[in-house]
């Protein structure tokens, strides 16, 4: 049987070298079809894995988080100033030193050094992020020192 197909050890002995039979090599247009579609495959696993390719969603989601981190980055001074106006801020501070970190973001809420000027509510992750701020930096002290005057 298998001598009807060419499988005869004698025809394995006279196929030639790797060279040779890679040029006498004749692919049907099947083995084609299949290899490019196994090539379109390792290019799409090699790029989603490793190439740093992404879904429209996914970018879309890295989008609108790298938007929010810039606005709340942007407002983050705002609500340090706004604390540093404020007429009782070492007393405030204590308190905000002394409440649990979850209940830090309400805090600086209600005081309303988040809420943003023209604004009704606080902006939203920026009472956290002028939390950890507040916490990072040194007590506040009694009396601010105003900047030099410019000549």
């Amino acid at each position: 049987m298998e001598q009807d197909r060419g499988f005869s050890p004698q025809n394995t002995r006279d196929k030639g070298t790797l060279g040779q039979r890679w040029q006498n090599a004749r692919p049907t247009k099947m083995m084609v079809f299949w290899m490019c579609l196994a090539c379109v495959l390792l290019t799409m696993v090699v790029g989603f894995r490793w190439g740093g390719w992404v879904r429209s969603s996914t970018a879309q989601k890295m989008a609108e988080t790298a938007a929010d981190d810039a606005v709340i980055k942007r407002l983050t001074p705002i609500c340090l100033a706004k604390f540093n106006e404020d007429p009782g801020k070492i007393q405030k501070y204590n308190e905000l030193k002394a409440a649990s970190s979850w209940d830090r973001n309400t805090y600086i809420e209600k005081q309303g050094w988040a809420t943003i000027y023209g604004e009704t509510t606080p902006a939203r992750g920026v009472a956290a992020e002028c939390a950890i701020q507040l916490m990072k930096a040194p007590a506040p002290v009694a009396a601010v020192i105003a900047p030099a005057a410019l000549p």
